[in-house]
C-alpha cells in the first residue's frame, strides 16, 4: 500500500456505491476494496452496458466467487435522479467518480458537461439525502481552482454543491466532502498514454503543446489510497488536496522517447500553461495535515470540528510551476508502471 493509504478505515459489512465505475478510478477502486476488505455490497452505478459486462468478465478471472458474490452492476445515469435514489437505497458509503473530463469536449459541447458534471452533482446530493448515506467522497479536479475552462468550471460547481449539502443533512446526519487532485499517470486520457500510443507505433516526433508547461502527477493507486484515506479523516465540507509531484511536460516527453523530436503544437482550447489546486484566497481557511492539505468550509451552519492543524502563510498558493516537488525522468517511468515515485528533486535543486 502507498504513502496515502488508510490505517484506521474498515470497510467490512459496508454497502459502497461508486458512480462512474467502469472508468480508470472506479475499476481500481472497486478491484482495492474486494483485495483489502469484506464489504458486504459493492454496487458499480454506470451507464454503459459493454463496460460492465467487460469489468464484470475482467474481475470474475483474478477474484473468487465469494468476492464477486458482493458486486452489483447497476445501469444508470447521474442525470437520473430516480435511478440515482433507487440505486442508493441501503447503502452507506458514496463515491463520485461519475464526469464528463475531456476540456476540448467540454468546450465544444458545454451543455453536455453542465448535465452530468454540475446537474449531476445535484442529483447525487439529492439521492443521497433521501437514502441518509452516511458518508459521500466526490472526486474533483485541480482545473476547478481558478478555472478557465468549461470543464473546470463545471467542477468547481460541483465541488460548491457537495461542500454545501453538509448543510441541508440536519438530522439526517450524511456527510459530504472533496478529494482534489491532478492528472492521473496512465488514466485514460491523459498525455502519457498517448505518448505511449505514438511510440509503440513507431513515432519519432511527439507533439508538446508548450514548452514550459507543467502538470501535477499522481498514480492510479495513489489516487484510490487518497481517497480512502480522505474517508477515514472526514468530517464533512473540507476539500482534502494532495501533495504530489510536478514535472514539466516536456521533461515526460523527453523521458518516454530520448531520441524523439518534440513538435510544438500550441495551447489546446481551455488549457492552462501551469495548474492550479489551492489558490491564496483558498490557503486562507486551509490547513496543513502532513500528507495533505485541507480546504475547510468558509461557513459551516451545522455541527462540525475544524482539524487542529496548522494554517498556511498569507499568500501560500499550490500550483504546478512553484512546487518544491518535482519528479526526474526516471521518477516518471516509475510512475507509469505504477510503482513507487522514484527519483525526485526539490525546486531548490533545479
Amino acid at each position: 500500500m502507498g504513502r496515502f493509504a488508510p490505517t484506521t478505515l474498515d470497510l467490512d459489512g459496508k454497502v459502497i456505491l461508486v458512480t462512474g465505475a467502469t472508468g480508470s478510478f472506479g475499476r481500481r477502486f472497486i478491484e482495492t476494496v474486494l483485495q483489502r476488505s469484506r464489504a458486504r455490497k459493492l454496487i458499480i452505478y454506470s451507464r454503459d452496458e459493454l463496460k460492465q459486462s467487460e469489468m464484470q468478465i475482467d474481475l470474475a478471472e483474478r477474484f473468487t466467487p465469494e468476492q464477486m458474490a458482493s458486486l452489483r452492476f447497476f445501469l444508470g445515469d447521474v442525470r437520473d435522479r430516480e435511478r440515482l435514489t433507487l440505486a442508493m437505497r441501503g447503502v452507506d458509503i458514496v463515491i463520485h467518480a461519475a464526469a464528463l473530463k475531456q476540456v476540448p469536449a467540454a468546450e465544444y459541447n458545454p451543455s453536455e458537461c453542465i448535465h452530468t458534471n454540475v446537474l449531476g452533482a445535484e442529483n447525487v446530493v439529492w439521492a443521497c439525502l433521501s437514502n441518509r448515506v452516511k458518508q459521500v467522497v466526490a472526486l474533483s479536479t485541480d482545473k476547478a481552482c481558478n478555472p478557465i475552462n468549461l470543464y473546470g468550471a463545471t467542477k468547481l460547481a460541483s465541488d460548491k454543491t457537495f461542500v454545501a449539502a453538509n448543510n441541508l443533512s440536519g438530522d439526517i446526519g450524511t456527510r459530504f466532502s472533496v478529494v482534489r487532485y491532478g492528472n492521473v499517470v496512465g488514466s485514460r486520457g491523459s498525455v502519457a498514454p498517448f505518448f505511449q500510443r505514438l511510440i509503440a507505433k513507431g513515432a519519432t516526433e511527439l507533439p508538446i503543446t508548450d514548452p514550459r508547461m507543467t502538470r501535477f502527477w499522481i498514480t492510479l493507486n495513489e489516487g484510490v489510497d487518497f481517497v480512502l484515506s480522505s474517508l477515514s479523516l472526514m468530517r464533512g465540507g473540507e476539500i482534502f488536496v494532495p501533495k504530489i509531484p510536478s514535472m514539466k511536460v516536456v521533461d515526460l516527453a523527453v523521458a518516454m522517447a530520448p531520441t524523439a523530436t518534440l513538435k510544438m503544437v500550441g495551447i489546446r482550447p481551455g488549457e492552462k500553461l501551469h495548474e492550479i489546486m489551492i489558490s491564496a484566497d483558498d490557503a486562507r481557511t486551509t490547513v496543513d495535515l502532513g500528507d495533505r492539505y485541507a480546504i475547510e468550509p468558509a461557513f459551516a451552519e451545522y455541527t462540525r470540528q475544524a482539524f487542529d492543524a496548522p494554517g498556511l502563510p498569507e499568500d501560500f498558493s499550490y500550483a504546478s510551476d512553484t512546487n518544491d516537488d518535482w519528479l526526474t525522468g526516471d521518477g516518471l517511468l516509475a510512475l507509469l508502471n505504477d510503482g513507487a515515485p522514484g527519483p525526485r528533486r526539490r525546486a531548490s535543486d533545479a
